[in-house]
């Protein structure tokens, strides 16, 4: 018996850490002004100490948040590594997590600089192949360079924050997406697939 409880308190730790995650996705997209920890470890369906055994703050929480929705994205890259439209849906679901996930926007300022960075290379780093993948294709501009996208991050940021609700940041944030991706995308014939999703939003 005792050889066998610590790998089974290891994969119940497991499974609490995926539910506050989901959890809080789900909290983070709602719009909230505030998230809250209780709101979180109730819709995890545990109790708030157990919640702060994982993550002694919002802040950490959120970091864990980013990371997870990153290995969504590189996990849904990689199974369409070798399809042209890889990089647009890619793209377009990291541009949404931006707009609908406001509460995650702001807690990562919170973040350290060096955090951050890392982050961002990460998320750069996937799309690098995708990118490469549609260019040869045709389907982007060819001098479009990884950290172009940087810039268009920020462009989005900063419209989502200029918006006084919501509501508008989701429209004004949808209309500028669309001028900005104009200008990144040329026209395929072949009809548009499905949104990739990389996290429950």
């Amino acid at each position: 018996m005792l050889y066998g409880a610590q790998p089974a308190r290891r994969r119940d730790a497991q499974r609490n850490r995926t539910a506050i995650l989901m959890a809080a996705c789900e909290v983070m997209t709602s719009q909230q002004p505030v998230v809250g920890m209780p709101e979180i470890a109730r819709r995890a369906g545990i109790g708030q100490a157990t919640l702060y055994r994982h993550f002694p703050d919002r802040v950490a929480l959120a970091g864990a948040v980013i990371a997870y929705l990153i290995e969504r994205l590189e996990s849904c890259v990689a199974a369409g590594l070798e399809q042209p439209a890889t990089f647009r849906k890619a793209l377009d679901a990291i541009l949404q997590v931006q707009v609908t996930m406001r509460p995650l926007v702001q807690l990562t300022r919170r973040l350290d600089s060096a955090t951050r960075g890392r982050y961002l290379r990460r998320v750069i780093t996937v799309l690098d192949g995708p990118l490469r993948r549609a260019q040869e294709d045709g389907r982007v501009r060819a001098d479009l360079v990884p950290d172009d996208l940087v810039l268009l991050f920020g462009m989005v940021e900063g419209v989502v924050e200029s918006a006084p609700t919501a509501g508008e940041a989701v429209i004004a944030a949808g209309r500028s997406i669309d001028l900005a991706l104009d200008g990144v995308f040329r026209p395929v014939s072949a009809p548009s697939e499905a949104s990739l999703r990389i996290g429950k939003l």
